[in-house]
């Protein structure tokens, strides 16, 4: 089994987590508990100590696939902020709840359509909420 990196969040997320799985039925959310062994595990820290390079709640981030060298970028939000024409990834998603509280230099198993996975590397927080003030988002 690999080790799982570090991860830190910030406790208004944490909050609004908590929050946001408790209002949730288990037949919706099938991966609530790899989320909620996600926040157990997490570093909690007040928003205004969260390093800059880790990924919060809405933050921005620019990723990179290992095996193409392929770059996107997505934006991971909360379900009822998600854009069905793209550019985010719902934390509800897996690879969204293993998203929070990574940090730039990390990779992620990516799972691709149709089976198997892609390693993909965490390039830049190219937006962080907390790195620029914003506190009530």
């Amino acid at each position: 089994m690999a080790i799982k990196p570090k991860i830190i969040i910030s406790s208004l997320d944490a909050i609004r987590l908590e929050k946001l799985m408790d209002a949730l039925p288990d037949s919706t959310f099938p991966d609530k508990d790899d989320l909620e062994a996600e926040l157990a595990r997490a570093e909690v820290v007040d928003p205004k100590e969260i390093p800059s390079t880790v990924v919060t709640m809405n933050s921005t981030v620019r990723f990179r696939i290992e095996s193409t060298s392929q770059e996107f970028y997505l934006t991971l939000v909360y379900p009822k902020d998600v854009n069905t024409r793209g550019g985010t990834i719902s934390i509800l998603a897996p690879v969204g709840s293993a998203l929070l509280g990574l940090s730039q230099g990390d990779e992620i198993e990516w799972p691709k359509p149709g089976g198997g996975v892609l390693q993909v590397h965490i390039e830049e927080v190219t937006y962080q909420p907390e790195r620029s003030g914003e506190y009530l988002r």
